[in-house]
């Protein structure tokens, strides 16, 4: 406050409305200038009738609000101020003050200062407030970069695994820049299908996976893809408990086909023998 005020006074040595409006004369009246400020103002009043107006003006008004409102006041000035622990406010009077006048400036003083003070606890409060949502999203983001990190890690061993086929997927007429890859684990019958290479489908279709048989052509089902577009890592883990002899993912309307579309052939990979 006091770096604002000082620059204030400093800047308004300009016009006597400009002063005045600024409401500096109302903060020296009510104590809340520092002790440079306070002479630095006082110098100003000295100099311009117009001004000392004005505090005496200022003065009168505080002397009736407060003398009104303290009739009803619960409280006297001195149990205000041992409320607030605050030290009498310190005022440089242009002309003789009365011992009531510096009761009510003080008395109007602290109240301002207890304005303050419950403003800043709101302030505070609702900084926690902030403090402890943020906490909440940083711990939620920390347990799911943990849940990945394990995941990648349990995937990581998975495809490391000597006893894992691992059966690349080519692109077809449809796609033939599309590509995938199959990590089948027999022991597990299961298979996890890395769908990167697979661009994104179009509204109302869903990618299907099919295991293969090859003499004659049998195609089985193993599912479709509805959480591709929301899975960012592209990997699936899907059951097999067929005798695989090739895969092939194909696009069909969503709910998936119960053959497939050879058409929307977009990746094809044969099980080395």
């Amino acid at each position: 406050m006091h770096w604002r005020i000082t620059h204030n006074v400093g800047r308004l040595k300009m016009n006597t409305k400009d002063y005045i409006a600024s409401g500096i004369l109302e903060l020296y009246v009510a104590g809340s200038l520092s002790e440079k400020e306070n002479e630095e103002v006082h110098a100003e009043i000295l100099k311009n009738p117009e001004l000392l107006a004005e505090v005496q003006s200022i003065e009168n008004a505080i002397v009736q609000l407060t003398a009104a409102a303290k009739k009803d006041a619960p409280y006297s000035f001195n149990d205000i101020k041992n409320q607030l622990k605050v030290e009498e406010p310190k005022v440089i009077s242009i002309t003789k003050p009365t011992s009531n006048w510096l009761q009510y400036t003080g008395w109007a003083a602290s109240i301002i200062i207890g304005s303050i003070l419950v403003f800043t606890l709101s302030q505070n409060n609702q900084l926690k407030e902030q403090i402890a949502s943020e906490k909440q999203q940083l711990e939620a983001q920390i347990d799911s970069a943990s849940t990945n990190l394990a995941a990648a890690e349990k995937l990581i061993t998975i495809f490391r695994d000597k006893d894992i086929i691992s059966i690349p997927l080519a692109g077809q007429n449809v796609s033939p820049t599309s590509y995938a890859k199959v990590y089948w684990d027999k022991k597990t019958n299961s298979i996890y299908l890395d769908a990167k290479g697979l661009p994104e489908p179009p509204k109302g279709k869903v990618y299907q996976v099919w295991s293969l048989k090859l003499s004659p052509l049998t195609p089985t089902s193993l599912g479709t893809l509805d959480t591709f577009t929301a899975d960012a890592n592209k990997i699936f883990t899907i059951e097999n408990i067929n005798e695989s002899e090739a895969f092939g993912i194909t696009l069909e309307p969503a709910g998936g086909s119960i053959s497939p579309t050879l058409e929307q052939l977009y990746a094809l990979g044969a099980v080395s023998s």
